[in-house]
C-alpha cells in the first residue's frame, strides 16, 4: 500500500475528507439507534485545488453521544475550511452553556472562531468559507446551523424539509447597504457582494468583512419515527438539483455512502461544474 492510500485510508476512518474524490461511512454506537452516514466528495471543473472539506463523526461527550456533521465550503483558498474542520467543533463544544442554550453557544462560537480566522489572515490568508453544520444529540435531536449556501435537507415520510437559510446577497441587500457595501446584478451573473462575493454570510473574507456577516441561522430539528434521512451538500449540488429531486433520487438507497455517491454523480450528470460535497445520515 502507498503512503497516499494510507492517508486516504486514515482520514476515512477519522471522519473527514477533502480530495479530488473522497468517500466514508461511519454509524452510532448507541444500542438501540441504527443510524448510519456516509459521505462523498467530488472536485469540480475549476483550475484551483479542491476548496470544499467534510466533518462526518461521532463523539462521546459526558456519557451523550454527539453525531457531528458539516460541510465546509472555501472560497479563494483551501485554508479557511480546513481550519474550520479542525477547531469549529470543539470551539462550539467549550461553550460553557452549549447543554442548556445550545443554539445560542453555536452562534456565540460561529463569531468566536470568525474572529480567530480574521486575526489569523496572514497566514490562513483572506479568503473563506461558507458552512452548514449539524449536532445529532443522542440520535434524538438535531441542531443546524448555517452561513452561506451549503445545505441541510431532511426527508420526512417521503417529503423533503429545508433546514437552513440559503444566504444569498439579494435577500440581504438592505443589510449590506447600511454596513456600507453594494449588491450588483450583472446580467448572466448571480448577485454578488461588492461585485465580487455569491454569498451574504461566510467565515474569514477580511477584505469585504465590514459588509458580511458571519452570524448563522440556527434551527432545532427532533428526529421522529417518520424522518428517514438528512442530506447535507455544498452548493455544487444544490444548483442543479431542488430538495426534494435529491430527496428522491436516494430514498430507496439504505446505504448511506452509496446515496452520497448517486447525488454526487446525479449532479454531475446535470453539468455541475462546482466541488461536489455531500453527506447523508440515514435515521433507520
Amino acid at each position: 500500500m502507498t503512503g497516499r492510500e494510507i492517508l486516504h485510508k486514515m482520514k476515512v476512518k477519522a471522519g473527514f475528507g477533502s480530495s479530488a474524490s473522497d468517500t466514508g461511512k461511519g454509524k452510532s454506537k448507541m444500542s438501540g439507534r441504527h443510524i448510519t452516514h456516509g459521505f462523498h466528495l467530488v472536485k469540480g471543473k475549476s483550475n484551483h485545488a479542491m476548496e470544499d472539506y467534510v466533518v462526518a463523526e461521532y463523539k462521546k461527550v459526558h456519557d451523550n453521544e454527539l453525531g457531528l456533521f458539516a460541510i465546509f465550503d472555501g472560497h479563494s483558498g483551501h485554508n479557511v475550511p480546513n481550519y474550520l474542520r479542525s477547531h469549529l467543533f470543539d470551539n462550539i463544544l467549550e461553550e460553557p452553556d452549549f447543554w442548556t442554550e445550545t443554539e445560542t453557544a453555536i452562534k456565540n462560537a460561529y463569531s468566536k472562531t470568525d474572529s480567530v480566522i480574521l486575526e489569523r489572515s496572514g497566514d490562513l490568508g483572506r479568503g473563506g468559507s461558507t458552512a452548514v453544520t449539524a449536532i445529532l444529540i443522542n440520535g434524538k435531536k438535531l441542531v443546524v446551523a448555517n452561513i452561506g449556501d451549503s445545505r441541510a435537507v431532511i426527508c420526512k415520510n417521503g417529503v423533503a424539509k429545508q433546514l437552513s437559510v440559503d444566504h444569498e446577497p439579494s435577500r440581504e441587500r438592505k443589510i449590506i447597504e447600511r454596513r456600507g457595501g453594494f449588491v450588483t446584478n450583472i446580467p448572466g451573473d448571480v448577485p454578488r457582494v461588492d461585485g465580487q462575493l455569491a454569498v451574504a454570510r461566510a467565515f474569514g473574507d477580511k477584505s469585504l468583512k465590514g459588509h458580511l456577516s458571519s452570524e448563522p441561522d440556527v434551527v432545532t430539528e427532533i428526529i421522529e419515527d417518520d424522518t428517514e434521512f438528512a442530506i447535507f451538500a455544498s452548493d455544487g449540488l444544490w444548483k442543479v438539483m431542488s430538495n426534494q429531486e435529491a430527496v428522491d433520487a436516494i430514498e430507496q438507497t439504505k446505504d448511506a455512502q452509496l446515496a452520497a455517491k448517486r447525488l454526487t454523480e446525479e449532479a454531475l450528470s446535470r453539468k455541475s461544474k462546482d466541488d461536489i460535497s455531500c453527506i447523508v445520515v440515514r435515521f433507520h
